[in-house]
């Protein structure tokens, strides 16, 4: 679901979401496993993670719904995640056309926008990579350990 990878996204254990977003733990992992959730919990939610609450209200809502299979989720995941990483090309090469003109029209002196370029390309470029699954260093295969890991420790020594 759309907030338990904002949450990762971000670095962020449910507990640290939970208390920023002024919910509980158990009200985070209920939404993080498609249970109900208000719109007053999502709107907490939605401004924790800065996305719009109409887009996470929809998200929740279609992950409810009981006539979408789990390709059928699968694949709209995989569709939003192409659609951000667009977005994200997009406003870097807006942004970077912008920082050129700016140097251009101010004496085209040292060329200082080749610094946030190259450093937002290495984003831009690691997004690409991992949203097209060419090379993930945090993927599927990572997560399914640490989730592993994490129920070994909680669940103690046999």
């Amino acid at each position: 679901m759309l907030v338990r990878k904002l949450r990762l996204e971000k670095g962020w254990s449910q507990e640290t979401l939970a208390e920023l977003s002024g919910l509980s733990t158990r009200t985070v992992q209920r939404i993080e496993r498609n249970g109900n959730a208000s719109l007053e919990t999502l709107n907490a939610l939605a401004s924790v993670l800065d996305v719009d609450v109409a887009t996470l209200a929809e998200e929740h809502k279609m992950y409810q719904s009981r006539d979408v299979s789990q390709d059928e989720r699968d694949a709209l995941e995989y569709v939003r995640d192409i659609k951000g990483f667009y977005n994200h090309l997009a406003i870097y090469v807006l942004c970077i056309a912008a920082m050129a003109a700016i140097w251009l029209l101010t004496g085209a002196g040292y060329p200082w926008f080749l610094w946030p370029m190259l450093g937002w390309g290495v984003g831009v470029a690691s997004h690409g990579l991992a949203v097209f699954e060419i090379f993930s260093l945090f993927g599927a295969d990572w997560e399914r350990r640490q989730v592993e890991k994490r129920l070994r420790r909680l669940n103690g020594p046999d």
